[in-house]
C-alpha cells in the first residue's frame, strides 16, 4: 500500500533527509566533506567525505556506531536546533581545521573527533561507496567536560574549543594523547578554561554562545572564533540578566516546572553582548567599540584580519570594524540589511561587502582603506542575496535578476560569471578551484549536487504525489510573483474550484520559486480539490530594497492587499477559480496573514487557518519587530494598526446579541488557530490573547493547542495529522458558502 503524502512528508522531514549538505572543501580542492543521512527516511545524519575528482565517497562517522542518543541532547543544543530549524538528528553540524585534516562534532553532549583525508588505512568507519576513498581511523571521544556545546578545532587541528556550563574551554584533540598537528606546549593543561564566569558574581552570563536574537534573526549562531594561528580566541560575552524572563509551561504535564526563557520582546532590553580576546592561558583583552550606539554584534570574521560588524538598535546604521578601526559605515532611513556571508576577505587583503544603489543590492570589493568609497562590481538589477565564500581572489555568491530564480555567480580576475547554468534555485561552495553546486529545478524532484562536473548522490525520496505544475506569472501592476496549482485530474472548464491561498507573505521568506519542492504541500492541497494560489507580495525577498521596504511601518495592509491582488489576477487568468469560496492558510507570519485576511477582508476570504500566528507584535522579538515597526514606546499607533488583537476587538457583537457584528459590513468567517504550547519563538500567548479578544467580541473560532510542540512541529504524527485536519476544516468551511 502506498504511503500517504502527509505521512511521507512528515517522515522525510519535508524531503530533506538524504540530501547532501554542509559542505567543506580542502584547500587543494581534492576532497569534500558533507552531511547526509543514509536514506530518504533515515533521520540520523552521518559525516561523509568524497574525492572531488571521482566522486568516490566514504562514511567518516556514523552516530549509531558511536551509541549516540538524541534523547540526551543538552537544552542549549535543542534551542540551537530550534533557531536554525534543524529537524534531523545525529551529526547535524561539524567544524574542521584549515587543512580539512580533522573534523569535530558533538553527539549527546560529548565531543568526537575524526581524521579526514584517509591519513591511515583501514578503520572502523570505512564503508566505501563508488569505489571508495581510502579510509582513515574512526572517530574517537575527546575527553572534555559534559555536556559540551559548539566544539570547533583550532586552524592547525591541535586543540578543540567548546562551551560547558557557560564557560569556554580548550582541550587537546589527541586520540592517544598526541594531537594530530603536533605536541601541545608543556605548560598547557589538557582541558582548561579560557573564558569563565563566577556563577555567584555573573548570573545570566555565558561565554562563547550566541544570544537569542543573533541566532533567530541575524543568522549568527556562534559565539567565538579562533585566530588564524590558533593562539587566541575572540569570545562573545553574553549577559542576559537585563532580558525579561518568560515562563513556558506544559499544561499537559502540570507536574513539570515551566521552562524559563530570556525573551527580548519588542521595546524591552536585549542581552548585553561584548567581545574579548583571550590567549590560551586565559589572559583577556576587551575588544572596544561604541556599544552604547551599536549594541548588536552582527557577526565576526577572523581570516587574516579581525573583522566585526555592529549595528545600532534601530538598525539604521551598521559599521564594519577591522582590527579596531571603522572601515565602513552604512546608513538607511529604514534599516540596513544583514547580508549573509559578509564581510569576507580575499587572499590579497581586499574586503568583500555589499551596498545598495539603483534599487539593487550590489557586491563591492576594496582594500580596507578604500572600502567606504568602493564601487559596485555587479550591475544594477542583479540582486545579491548571499556571499557563499572566497577562493583566493574569487568570490562565490548567489543573486537574482528574476526573483523566482536564485543563480550562483562568481566574481574574480575574469570578471563576473554565472556558475549555475539553467534556471532554478542554486547554492554552493568553492575552495582550491573546486566548486560544489546544489541545484533545484521546477521540472525535477529533489536536489542535484555536483562537485565540479561529478554528481554526488541525493538519497531523498520521491514524493507520493503528482508532480506540481505551477503556472507562475506576475500579478497586478507591480508584478507580484504568483503561482497557481490545480488538481492533476482537473481539465480547464470542467469544474469551478474553491480557492486556497497558501502564502508566507512576509519579510525574508519566498514561496514562489522555480523549484518543484517549494510546491509539494500546495499540490497536495490542490489534490484535495482546491485551486491553490501562492503569492509573494511586498516585503518578500529577491526583488530589491524598495520592495523590501514597502512594509516599513506597516506589516498588515500592504501584504494583505497584495494577496487580494494576486487572487483577483489569478481569477481573471483562470476562469475555473470560484471566488465565492476562498480560504487562506499559513504558518508563523503566514498564520498572521491568514487571520488578518478573514478579520479585515471577510468580503474576499471565507475561511482561514492560522498556524502559530503573531497576533500582537509587542510580543515578538526586538530585532525582527523593531526593524519594521520601530520602538513600540514611540510607535503606539503603528503597533495597534498591525495588531490582530485590535482587529478582533473591533468585531464587537451588539448588546442585543443579534449575532451580527456592529462594524458595517463585518461578518464572521470560520477561523482555526493552531499553536504549539512549547513554542519559544512565537509563544502561545499570541494565540491565547487573540482567542480571548475574539471571544469577547463574540467571534466564533476554534483553537487547536499542540502539547509539547515547538514552532517547527517536527513530530511525525503531529505533522501528518495537521495536514489532514486542515484539509477537513477547509472542506467543511467552504461547503457552507
Amino acid at each position: 500500500m502506498t504511503e500517504s503524502f502527509p505521512r511521507q512528508l512528515a517522515r522525510t522531514r519535508q524531503f530533506t533527509l538524504g540530501v547532501p549538505r554542509a559542505f567543506h572543501i580542502s584547500p587543494d580542492g581534492t576532497r569534500v566533506t558533507f552531511l547526509r543521512t543514509k536514506s530518504g527516511d533515515d533521520p540520523v545524519t552521518c559525516l561523509w567525505e568524497a574525492d572531488a575528482a571521482t566522486g568516490a565517497e566514504r562514511l567518516v562517522a556514523d552516530p549509531r556506531a558511536l551509541g549516540a542518543e538524541e534523547g540526551n541532547l543538552p537544552p542549549e543544543e535543542r534551542a540551537r536546533r530550534e533557531r536554525v530549524r534543524e529537524t534531523a538528528g545525529g551529526i547535524v553540524s561539524y567544524a574542521t581545521d584549515t587543512a580539512l585534516s580533522i573534523a569535530v562534532f558533538a553527539l549527546s553532549g560529548q565531543v568526537y573527533a575524526v581524521r579526514l583525508g584517509g591519513a591511515a588505512a583501514g578503520g572502523a568507519q570505512a564503508g566505501a561507496q563508488k569505489g571508495g576513498v581510502s579510509a582513515g581511523n574512526g572517530p574517537w571521544l575527546v575527553p572534555t567536560r559534559t555536556p559540551a556545546l559548539e566544539p570547533r578545532p583550532d586552524p592547525g587541528g591541535r586543540r578543540v574549543a567548546y562551551v560547558h556550563d557557560g564557560t569556554l574551554r580548550v582541550a587537546g584533540l589527541g586520540e592517544t594523547g598526541e594531537p594530530p598537528g603536533g605536541e601541545l606546549a608543556d605548560h598547557e593543561p589538557a582541558d582548561h578554561e579560557v573564558a569563565d564566569h563566577e556563577v555567584a558574581g555573573e548570573p545570566g552570563v555565558t561565554y562563547g554562545l550566541a544570544e537569542f536574537v543573533a541566532a533567530e534573526e541575524m543568522e549568527r549562531t556562534r559565539g567565538y572564533w579562533w585566530s588564524p594561528d590558533g593562539a587566541r580566541l575572540l569570545i562573545a560575552r553574553v549577559d542576559e540578566s537585563p532580558v525579561r524572563r518568560w515562563y513556558i509551561a506544559d499544561p499537559a504535564n502540570p507536574g513539570r516546572p515551566p521552562a524559563e526563557v530570556a525573551y527580548p520582546a519588542a521595546g524591552t532590553p536585549n542581552a548585553d553582548v561584548s567581545l574579548t580576546l583571550a590567549t590560551l592561558d586565559g589572559e583577556r583583552t576587551p575588544v572596544e567599540w561604541d556599544a552604547a550606539a551599536f549594541p548588536y554584534l552582527v557577526t565576526a570574521v577572523w581570516d587574516e584580519d579581525l573583522l566585526i560588524v555592529v549595528q545600532s538598535r534601530d538598525q539604521k546604521t551598521m559599521r564594519v570594524i577591522m582590527n579596531g578601526e571603522v572601515i565602513r559605515e552604512d546608513t538607511d532611513p529604514h534599516w540596513v540589511d544583514i547580508v549573509p556571508g559578509v564581510p569576507a576577505q580575499l587572499a590579497d587583503g581586499r574586503i568583500v561587502w555589499t551596498q545598495t544603489s539603483e534599487d539593487t543590492r550590489r557586491l563591492i570589493i576594496g582594500l580596507p582603506a578604500e572600502l567606504g568609497a568602493a564601487k559596485p562590481v555587479t550591475p544594477a538589477g542583479l540582486q545579491v542575496r548571499e556571499i557563499l565564500g572566497t577562493d583566493g581572489d574569487t568570490v562565490l555568491f548567489t543573486a537574482s535578476t528574476e526573483p523566482t530564480q536564485i543563480a550562483l555567480w562568481s566574481y574574480g580576475a575574469g570578471g563576473l560569471t554565472e556558475v549555475s547554468g539553467r534556471p532554478g534555485v542554486h547554492t554552493g561552495r568553492r575552495a582550491g578551484g573546486t566548486t560544489v553546486v546544489s541545484s533545484r529545478y521546477l521540472d525535477e524532484d529533489g536536489a542535484h549536487v555536483r562537485i565540479n562536473s561529478t554528481a554526488i548522490d541525493s538519497l531523498a525520496q520521491r514524493p507520493n504525489l503528482p508532480s506540481p505544475q505551477p503556472v507562475i506569472f506576475g500579478a497586478g501592476p507591480s508584478g507580484i510573483r504568483t503561482a497557481v496549482l490545480f488538481p492533476s485530474s482537473h481539465r480547464p472548464g470542467s469544474a469551478r474550484l474553491p480557492v486556497l491561498l497558501d502564502p508566507y507573505g512576509g519579510p525574508h521568506a519566498q514561496r514562489v520559486l522555480k523549484a518543484r519542492g517549494a510546491y509539494l504541500t500546495s499540490q497536495w492541497f490542490a489534490e484535495q480539490g482546491f485551486a491553490v494560489v501562492v503569492a509573494d507580495g511586498r516585503g518578500t525577498g529577491g526583488r530589491g530594497p524598495g520592495w523590501d521596504r514597502a512594509v516599513a511601518g506597516d506589516l498588515a495592509a500592504p501584504v494583505l492587499e497584495d494577496q487580494v491582488t494576486a487572487l483577483q489576477a489569478a481569477a481573471g487568468r483562470f476562469g475555473d477559480l470560484d471566488t465565492g469560496r476562498v480560504a487562506i492558510r499559513g504558518w508563523s507570519f503566514g498564520g498572521y496573514l491568514a487571520a488578518l485576511a478573514v478579520l479585515r477582508r471577510p468580503d474576499v476570504f471565507h475561511a482561514a487557518i492560522a498556524g502559530a500566528p503573531v497576533t500582537d507584535w509587542r510580543l515578538y522579538d526586538t530585532h525582527y519587530t523593531e526593524r519594521y515597526l520601530g520602538d513600540p514606546g514611540s510607535s503606539v499607533t503603528v503597533y495597534d494598526r498591525c495588531s490582530l488583537i485590535e482587529d478582533a476587538e473591533r468585531a464587537v457583537v451588539p448588546a442585543g446579541g443579534s449575532g451580527e457584528p456592529s462594524g458595517a459590513g463585518r461578518v464572521f468567517r470560520p477561523l482555526l488557530v493552531i499553536h504549539g504550547l512549547a513554542d519559544d519563538n512565537v509563544v502561545a500567548a499570541h494565540t491565547l490573547r487573540l482567542s480571548s479578544a475574539l471571544l469577547a467580541a463574540g467571534y466564533p473560532h476554534s483553537v487547536l493547542p499542540l502539547s509539547g510542540v515547538t514552532h517547527m512541529t517536527p513530530q511525525e504524527v503531529v505533522a501528518e495529522n495537521l495536514l489532514l485536519l486542515q484539509a477537513g476544516f477547509l472542506r467543511d468551511a467552504l461547503s457552507r458558502e
